[in-house]
């Protein structure tokens, strides 16, 4: 299966496949996957657009409405985390994974879906350590606070995914783990960054949770994005002793006694993660890159699935859902006294039951508008007008499949913790026409021979309680595209201004972008971005 990988996307759907595109051509192959590292800015109208966290003259509509209404279809099956540059209202209408549009899907706060047999993992949102322990509290319209903490990590996603077992493929991520600099050429990064310094010194540059994650979960490739500059590594691991015991196996950090405790039995292979982060979309920068990875044999459209495990680890942790803004604590293994469940790595009765509520793992091609389309024609002056946040929707979607799995929806739960009532699930199709259903009763009831146009009824919004910047020019330059699968990076070339791309076999290299620039060439915005905690 041939796949490409997107750094940040900022909205550019068009550009980046029109990109793909002239690869295909180029190089006369079949592109079967998109996958994007977030800032996927999903805005579907002008509405989305105001919950953006980012500075009114930023704003920019893009053009991911045109693939929302129809206007367009994404070429290839795209699937795309949540960074720190997003349309949050949409993206809480899914938080666990579902269709933004036709062939573009959302992983969710977290999420697992396996695609013709590659498992492929990822975690939305950026790091901030003063808001991981707390709950999923926010809910639009959003305040000046929540519109950040909406899309910052928390520590239930990081809990779930460090519970999965087998081999995970890919793990897609918008921030760098902790640390990972030391695993690549950390000069020439420097070199192009030199802002970073003070934040590797601190420790501040990267997350922590996903250091521990990549630890835990050991996938073969990591792609992030966040940063703004292309960056490789391979990252090796630490042999874990087998055991025939399921739980020792589920937690890294286990005690001492266990491990002396342990029978004597071969110590798994040494295994490496392939780690690389990509530029955003913009002429001359490397923001996509392109591998082939072993799968399953496709036939006609690739096959995008539930995991079944990731299914049974979010039914076990249902119970661990907060939706409140204060600090709380998960079960651990060295947390006082063992009295609850801390390991949920699915047993085989638990998956036994996943496979009884599921007849198949299909991901249903379910998408549905739940909000009207931007209109250029109506508003195209939008940057000089006064426009609100849109009021809270709920996704016929999440409501689908929380229903049939028996777990509640965070959104669900923070509206009602706030004494708020539930909108409707209606979805937008469906909405419009019961409305011009309504007006025309309401036409045929009035009996005067005059016009009149009367005005739309409101829809009843009760339900019960939850049961369970840049240019727009095509550029389709493929010296911006890797082509090869990576393994490892090679060293920088001498001439700056030709992307290297080559395949190496190295840890310590990292090919060069096509244009490095001076530090006095970044914007402000892009040299603070972990120097203060408050700030995102």
């Amino acid at each position: 299966m041939k796949i490409a990988i997107e750094g940040c996307a900022h909205g550019e759907l068009e550009r980046i496949y029109n990109t793909i595109e002239g690869i295909e051509n180029e190089q006369k192959i079949k592109i079967d996957l998109l996958l994007c590292c977030g800032d996927f800015q999903s805005t579907r109208n002008l509405k989305d657009l105001q919950t953006m966290a980012v500075p009114k003259k930023y704003l920019d509509i893009c053009t991911f409405y045109k693939y929302y209404s129809g206007e367009l279809v994404a070429p290839v099956l795209t699937i795309f985390i949540g960074g720190n540059h997003e349309a949050s209202n949409y993206l809480q209408e899914l938080p666990y994974g579902g269709w933004v549009a036709p062939n573009i899907y959302y992983l969710g706060y977290a999420g697992v879906v396996q695609v013709n047999g590659l498992r492929i993992a990822g975690i939305s949102g950026i790091y901030k350590g003063h808001d991981f322990l707390r709950g999923h509290h926010e809910f639009p319209p959003y305040t000046e606070s929540t519109c950040r903490s909406v899309y910052h990590v928390r520590q239930l996603e990081v809990f779930r995914l460090k519970q999965l077992s087998g081999k995970v493929d890919i793990f897609m991520s918008h921030d760098w783990p902790t640390g990972i600099y030391e695993y690549g050429n950390k000069e020439h990064l420097l070199k192009r960054k030199p802002f970073f310094a003070d934040d590797m010194e601190t420790g501040k540059l990267g997350s922590v949770p996903l250091e521990e994650l990549l630890k835990a979960v050991r996938p073969e490739y990591w792609f992030a994005a966040h940063l703004h500059c292309k960056f490789a590594a391979l990252v090796p691991h630490q042999p874990k002793p087998t055991s025939c015991s399921s739980s020792s196996s589920s937690d890294s950090d286990g005690d001492d006694d266990d491990v002396r405790d342990m029978p004597s039995t071969p110590k798994s292979p040494v295994t490496t993660t392939k780690f690389l982060a990509l530029d955003k979309c913009l002429p001359r920068r490397g923001f996509l890159q392109v591998l082939d990875l072993p799968s399953n044999p496709i036939e006609g459209k690739p096959h995008l699935e539930y995991d079944p495990e990731w299914l049974s680890i979010l039914l076990t942790t249902n119970h661990l859902i907060s939706v409140k803004e204060n600090y709380y604590y998960l079960p651990g293994k060295k947390a006082g006294e063992l009295t609850e469940r801390f390991n949920f790595t699915p047993t085989p009765e638990e998956l036994a039951i996943i496979h009884e509520k599921f007849s198949s793992l299909r991901i249903p091609e379910n998408f549905q508008m739940t909000s009207k389309a931007y209109d250029p024609l109506e508003q195209s002056n939008y940057k000089h007008m006064y426009i609100e946040q849109p009021t809270p929707q709920l996704n016929p979607q999440c409501n689908e499949f929380c229903a049939l799995l028996g777990i509640d929806d965070p959104l669900c739960l923070a509206l009602l913790a706030n004494g708020k009532q539930l909108p409707s699930m209606m979805a937008f199709e469906k909405e419009e026409e019961n409305q011009e259903q309504s007006m025309n009763e309401e036409l045929e009831e009035t009996k005067s021979d005059s016009i009149v146009t009367p005005s739309k009824r409101k829809l009843n919004l009760n339900l019960p309680a939850p049961t369970a910047g840049d240019n727009n020019e095509k550029d389709t330059e493929t010296a911006n595209v890797d082509k090869n699968v990576i393994d490892l990076p090679d060293e920088p070339d001498k001439d700056e201004d030709v992307q290297d791309v080559s395949v190496v076999d190295k840890p310590k290299d990292e090919a060069a972008p096509a244009v490095l620039g001076s530090p006095k060439q970044f914007k402000r915005r892009n040299q603070s971005i972990y120097q203060n905690e408050d700030n995102d």
